[in-house]
């Protein structure tokens, strides 16, 4: 048994592409073609930036929720010793503190790494041009 594939096939420039028999899919006419790609998927929404941006929104909304009703539950003081300061805050806050200065630090490392293979990417380019 032979197998059809299931996905239409483009034909080569110059050749006319193989016709079957048989009534036409939902949607086409009889002796036409199918419609564009773009109103042929109804069933799925295309993704966009906007949407993308906008699912961001709500977990970075639902995140600091989650990050306010931490710190309003650890309202306990909390001995600092740092670089010779000494000082009490409220543990959240405390933990908060820390959790944004290793995320600056993440941030840096990242940033110095990018900047390292741009740089030597933009090396290989320019040594790949050269006669």
């Amino acid at each position: 048994m032979a197998s059809v594939p299931l996905t239409p096939q483009k034909p080569q420039a110059g050749q006319e592409g193989p016709r079957t028999p048989g009534p036409a899919p939902q949607g086409v006419p009889a002796g036409g073609s199918a419609p564009a790609p773009s109103t042929a998927r109804a069933g799925r929404p295309r993704t966009t930036r906007a949407g993308m941006v906008w699912g961001a929104v709500v977990v970075a909304l639902l995140a600091l929720v989650l990050l306010i009703v931490f710190i309003l539950q650890n309202q306990q003081p909390a001995r600092v010793l740092f670089l010779g300061l000494d000082g009490t805050v409220a543990l959240g806050i405390a933990l908060l503190i820390a959790a944004v200065g290793g995320g600056v630090l993440v941030a840096a490392a990242g940033a110095a790494r990018i900047i390292q293979l741009r740089t030597h990417a933009r090396r290989a380019r320019r040594a790949g041009s050269k006669p």
